[in-house]
């Protein structure tokens, strides 16, 4: 939330230090998260002179260009090269020196330099209003009044002000804080404690006045649940136009783009009082009336961005008298009932809508407007009517507007103050400190909090409607602490702590794997368990009815729990590719989850990511791809340091992979990984190769949780280990090669390994090249080279059958 200095000077003349200020707002709760200086001008016009055209001629190659001599106070006129059609001899105008930077209407700035135009040296510029930032008009060049001297800066001639923005962190509770006003009220309380008395200036309404009643829109309330209360008024004969300067400044100061005098003020009121307001044109309201009410389920209605949506029938809408819908109120006004430059009478808004109503409805919607912000976080409802009288005296002024009715008011039950009683006791025993019971009332009585009765153990206080975060004794306790200053409670310098020791063996495990995986350079991340359903739709080994879905998403983003720690990962790849980190070792701890019928089930994984090189630029180490045999070595290293060696691999059965294999101990599956397909990596915006193992961590911790040491005697007789390079078609899998080895030879044959793939444009097209390893052992005997060969050419034959293969 952006808090304007200047503007809360207005309700509290205080003349402390930006910085100073910043920190007592901070101190108060209410934490200041950078303080930025704002113009009224970007720049402050600084470089631009007031000069005199002394002479104006023709520019000898080009028919809209003039050629004129400038005096802006230096020891020689200078020449600028002018295609203003009103420039003129005599004339007093603002002059862009070489070397100023002049802003465009975006911020973007552009540097006057000496050059030539057409053949023309030019040594400056003769600047329109639109190019100062004074306005929109670009007809002509800016003339000035002939009594300005020249060279006067353009920062003393124009009215040019200097704000400080305070960006501040607020927190949901503290709604009593989202205005100008709010905090001014705020930072007094921080005064006072500091000895600093002021008073809280608040915009005066005195002067609402209704002369002439003659038109009036009668106000229906369907649910006072859903609306406690409803103010409205009309307002004839006014003019659309640009509003006065003074309110663009506050509004562009805190990031606002002024609209026209009706939209501003309303948008000015709303950071001033933090009460929300919005206008009608009166004329596009039938029926000569306001309903208040819901509409059926699945009627259209066309927002002022205009986009058609589907209302609910728990939306709370405005509609005129023949229930045609105007406004989704508190959230978003209507296409067809906004203020138009034709518009020449209004019906004025100011309402109190039901927090949880307003906060559904613009999840719905997907909608966060500076309404909603604070509709959902519950305004002040005794601010309601003030603010419509505030406002409506501003388009009087602003917009030649007359009052047109009374105030009409639905208020059918009024909401009382809170009581709650102080006891001291627990004051001292929450704040660990004896504050003096004098300095506690001060407090109160600077936070508007009133002392309704007296006792030595404590006090009976009536809360105000605004502080909807304050209705306990630890609420108020809270309140005192924070204005007292948390800075101001003395603490003891004697730390006592009893050293814990964490025997649990799943989190040993962790840090174990976690370490080597650090020594490694890998980087442990952390992603966010909710994620988009269309992901479901990337991969077929995802079920999309096991996503559990969220009852009221954030987003449609943030709409399920993941089912794979994949895609989030991806996320966090493509976002440190997209900043030029392009070598990337990833690490992550975390769990899916999913639906099965009416059960629920979470499973805890470890997921691996690796892509571009190994290893960081250096002089002494070449640039060295990581590929998916640095994968499997990483993986290897990991499993035997958990004490599981002996690892068993098959093809995997994951459609996430372009080519992966799976480890095993046992029957249970353990990692799969592989290289991430590149539909995947398209989907997310990644063009490198990216590769991925994902351990099932839950089934490791089984095993190795469940292992049991055996003793047996070493092989007698040794393993032999052959390699065949075949050339394949690219549709055969390695799970084909697998499956097809150990049909051959059942008995002998223990391991099938890939250890080489390649394809490129040395080979013919639709073919790749598979390098595999067979580990051959007879536990009885000494393998024969003859028994060996008969094994691998029997391979072979079955390879070039089956799989149309060619040895290499």
């Amino acid at each position: 939330m952006k808090i304007s200095y200047s503007w809360l000077q207005q309700f509290l003349q205080v003349d402390w230090e930006p910085i100073k200020t910043g920190e007592l707002l901070t101190d108060l709760g209410l934490e200041v998260e950078g303080i930025e200086t704002k113009e009224s001008i970007k720049g402050s016009l600084k470089g631009i002179v007031v000069g005199k055209v002394l002479t104006c001629t023709q520019h000898p190659n080009a028919d809209r260009l003039k050629i004129t001599t400038v005096d802006i106070g230096s020891e020689e006129p200078i020449q600028i090269v002018c295609g203003a059609p009103n420039v003129g001899v005599g004339q007093k105008v603002p002059v862009a020196t070489v070397g100023t930077t002049l802003y465009d209407d975006k911020g973007e700035g552009f540097k006057i330099k000496k050059g030539k135009i057409r053949g023309e040296e030019s040594h400056g510029m003769i600047c329109a209003e639109d190019e100062l930032g004074l306005g929109k008009d670009h007809d002509g060049i800016l003339v000035l009044d002939d009594d300005i001297a020249v060279g006067t800066p353009g920062s003393k001639v124009f009215n040019i002000e200097t704000d400080y923005v305070f960006e501040i962190g607020l927190t949901p509770n503290r709604s009593d804080a989202m205005s100008h006003f709010g905090v001014a009220r705020d930072l007094r309380a921080g005064l006072i404690q500091n000895d600093i008395k002021l008073e809280l200036i608040s915009p005066s309404v005195s002067d609402f006045h209704v002369d002439e009643r003659t038109l009036r829109f009668d106000v229906e309330v369907e649910n006072k649940e859903l609306t406690p209360r409803y103010c409205g008024i009309t307002i004839t004969d006014i003019e659309v136009k640009d509003s006065p300067e003074w309110i663009q400044n506050r509004l562009k100061a805190i990031g606002l783009t002024p609209k026209n005098n009706i939209v501003d003020i309303t948008n000015y009121v709303l950071h001033e009082l933090g009460q929300p307001l919005h206008a009608f044109d009166a004329q596009k309201i039938k029926g000569n009336k306001i309903l208040v009410k819901t509409l059926n389920e699945g009627t259209k209605f066309i927002t002022l961005d205009e986009v058609e949506r589907e209302l609910s029938s728990e939306d709370i809408m405005i509609c005129d008298g023949d229930s045609n819908p105007l406004c989704i109120a508190g959230v978003f006004g209507g296409f067809k009932s906004g203020v138009t430059e034709n518009t020449s009478s209004i019906f004025l808004e100011s309402a109190y809508f039901n927090p949880v109503s307003v906060r559904k409805t613009a999840k719905r919607h997907a909608l966060n407007t500076d309404a909603s912000f604070r509709f959902e976080r519950g305004i002040d409802i005794n601010t309601t009517k003030y603010a419509l009288k505030r406002a409506a005296l501003l388009i009087e002024k602003y917009a030649g507007g007359k009052l047109a009715s009374d105030v009409s008011d639905f208020y059918p039950e009024k909401i009382e103050d809170f009581q709650v009683f102080l006891s001291y006791e627990n004051a001292y025993r929450l704040i660990g400190q004896e504050i003096p019971k004098d300095t506690i009332k001060n407090i109160l009585a600077s936070l508007e909090i009133k002392i309704n009765s007296e006792t030595e153990g404590g006090l009976g206080l009536t809360i105000p409607s605004y502080r909807t975060d304050v209705q306990r004794e630890a609420d108020i306790i809270e309140e005192i602490l924070r204005v007292y200053g948390y800075n101001n409670i003395e603490f003891s310098h004697k730390l006592n702590t009893s050293i814990s020791f964490d025997s649990n063996k799943e989190t040993k495990v962790e840090n174990i794997i976690a370490d080597q995986l650090t020594a490694l350079g890998f980087n442990e991340t952390m992603s966010n368990s909710l994620t988009k359903p269309k992901y479901s739709s990337l991969s077929e080994n995802i079920n999309e009815e096991a996503n559990v879905e969220m009852l009221n998403p954030l987003s449609n983003d943030l709409k399920v729990l993941r089912q794979s720690l994949l895609f989030s990962g991806l996320e966090s790849v493509a976002y440190n590719i997209n900043r030029k980190n392009n070598s990337l070792k990833f690490y992550e701890f975390g769990k899916t989850y999913h639906k099965y019928s009416e059960k629920y089930e979470e499973n805890k994984h470890l997921t691996l990511f690796v892509s571009g090189n190994r290893n960081k630029n250096s002089w002494s180490l070449s640039n060295k791809t990581s590929d998916f045999f640095y994968l499997k070595g990483i993986i290897t290293s990991l499993l035997v340091r958990l004490g599981i060696n002996k690892i068993k691999s098959s093809p995997t059965k994951l459609d996430v992979f372009s080519e992966g294999i799976s480890f095993g101990y046992g029957k249970t599956k353990l990692v799969e990984f592989g290289v991430v397909k590149q539909s995947i990596l398209k989907e997310i915006g990644i063009k490198q190769e990216v590769l991925f193992a994902d351990f099932n961590w839950d089934s490791i911790l089984n095993v190795i949780g469940n292992r049991k040491i055996k003793v047996s005697n070493l092989p007698k007789f040794p393993a032999v280990k052959r390699d065949l390079a075949l050339l394949l078609d690219s549709k055969v899998a390695f799970n084909d090669v697998y499956n097809l080895a150990f049909q051959t030879e059942r008995k002998l044959l223990k391991e099938v390994d890939l250890f080489d793939v390649y394809e490129g444009d040395k080979l013919p097209e639709g073919k790749k090249s598979y390098a595999i390893s067979f580990l051959l052992q007879d536990e009885t005997k000494t393998l024969a080279d003859k028994q060996i060969d008969k094994i691998m050419q029997k391979l072979q034959q079955n390879f070039e059958k089956n799989l149309d293969a060619v040895l290499r």
